[in-house]
């Protein structure tokens, strides 16, 4: 089944050309031609991605994302803004609230191709909410056995602790590969995680990683004092920096 756009841009030629370019891709195309039928669409069709642009009259498009993301059926659907504006404070604002992408007019077709494929590909790895245990305290850590809730869609998904491989960070995501060969997008961070994790059996190797070490086939000397280190089921190595490459050298005392 081809996936499915929906595109809410209030210039009409703007909107034309994105829907005429993605239907030649093979996309199906839905189109809005204002915030507010745009929200209505999204919640009606569930497409698997939105493009949205920011300055519209009425609702614009963070607005738009607002509502969005308060329906748990679209508030995981990757967004794209696409915007004239330039200052850094917009695109801030932009992915503060939750966008996974900003393009700027006037863009070029393949950079807007590429960032579609980019998402739509990441959104093969299944995005959710992260739920605490109910017995866990914030500043306390979890234990191998423990588990957690991953609410995808509005559906709980119950991940043992034990079961996770490594957890890497993706702009505001974490990604959770599991053993199973399943991955999660969570909204959480690796610093918060980190904090989270039995020290015992989960390693920060990087700023931007965690592995388990439960699942550690073997380790290498790489340059400049840094290791690679491989895990089961994971077809490329990790390069552990040298920032903490201390930790690892306590395990191979």
């Amino acid at each position: 089944m081809n996936k499915k756009i929906l595109i809410i841009e209030d210039e009409k030629k703007v909107r034309e050309n994105i829907g005429t370019l993605l239907t030649e891709e093979g996309y199906a195309v839905l189109a809005s031609k204002n915030g507010e039928e745009g929200v209505e669409t999204a919640i009606k069709e569930i497409p698997d991605l939105i493009i949205c642009d920011i300055m519209m009259p009425g609702l614009d498009g963070y607005g738009v994302l607002e509502k969005l993301l308060k329906h748990e059926s679209t508030k995981s659907i990757p967004f794209i803004f696409l915007s004239a504006k330039v200052e850094r404070e917009d695109l801030r604002k932009g992915m503060m609230i939750g966008a996974d992408d900003y393009l700027f007019k006037p863009y070029k077709s393949e950079d807007l191709l590429k960032s579609i494929d980019t998402r739509l590909k990441r959104i093969q790895t299944l995005k959710g909410e992260f739920v605490l245990p109910q017995k866990a305290e914030p500043s306390g850590s979890l234990t191998n056995d423990d588990k957690i809730f991953i609410n995808v869609s509005g559906k709980p998904n119950l991940i043992k602790i034990g079961e996770i491989v490594f957890i890497a960070a993706e702009s505001q995501y974490t990604s959770l590969k599991l053993a199973d060969g399943k991955s999660f997008l969570v909204r959480k961070s690796i610093a918060g995680w980190e904090k989270l994790l039995p020290v015992k059996n989960f390693l920060r190797i990087h700023r931007s990683t965690i592995a388990n070490l439960d699942y550690l086939v073997k380790m290498e000397k790489s340059y400049n004092s840094s290791f690679l280190i491989y895990l089961k089921n994971v077809s490329e190595p990790f390069i552990i920096s040298k920032r903490y490459s201390s930790k690892i050298r306590q395990i191979t005392i």
